[in-house]
């Protein structure tokens, strides 16, 4: 039997998940809806396959994901999203054996795959994130971010979500999706905290307005 932790916050995906796990009687499967809860699961199984949306959960940076996996080094993890970077796989994969990479819009057989090889204490890289993890990444500008993104940065550092900084802009949700997007592609992170730290780094906006 294997032990299954479920820390994906969209729905669709989760329930997707959860029945390719189900597949095999024996699994059992928990949800976790935040890191603290995703700890204590960890802490009664730790040698659990993790099951993790990182794009659309509460770890900060990759940072703190890595803390989480270091403390429970017996746990296996399956990364799966369709937002990161290519950065964050080569700090992943090259930081430990434990952690497998799927986009969420790859055929059912990378999930499947990946779901056997991690319950069998194995790593499982996509095709398509091997190549990106491979790819030689050529020396880029500085990222610059247009005044619409600046100010959408700003409102992500105050804590609104995507439907107040639409209403706010008289703009559509998709709009400020694909804004969000493509900021936090310029930037190369992953994370509305990241994208907050890297512009108050950069000088984008004003360290005094915010508290992070």
């Amino acid at each position: 039997m294997s032990f299954f932790i479920l820390a994906d916050n969209q729905d669709l995906t989760r329930f997707a998940w959860e029945n390719l796990i189900r597949q095999n009687e024996d699994n059992e499967v928990r949800r976790a809806t935040d890191k603290a809860g995703l700890v204590e699961l960890l802490k009664e199984h730790d040698r659990a396959v993790v099951v993790l949306d990182y794009t659309l959960f509460d770890f900060v940076d990759e940072e703190q994901l890595l803390i989480v996996s270091d403390r429970f080094s017996t746990a296996m993890w399956i990364l799966v999203s369709n937002d990161l970077t290519d950065k964050f796989l080569r700090r992943m994969v090259y930081s430990s054996h434990m952690f497998s990479i799927v986009f969420k819009d790859e055929p059912l057989k990378e999930f499947r795959d990946a779901l056997r090889n991690a319950a069998e204490g194995k790593r499982y890289v996509s095709q398509r994130a091997m190549e990106l993890i491979l790819a030689q990444k050529q020396e880029e500008e500085p990222a610059v971010l247009t005044a619409t993104e600046i100010e959408i940065v700003k409102a992500i550092a105050l804590g609104k979500t995507t439907k107040e900084i639409a209403g706010e802009r008289f703009s559509s949700t998709h709009t400020i999706t694909t804004h969000r997007k493509n900021i936090f592609r310029k930037l190369g992170i992953n994370t509305a905290h990241e994208a907050v730290k890297y512009a108050l780094r950069a000088g984008l906006i004003d360290s005094s307005e915010f508290y992070i």
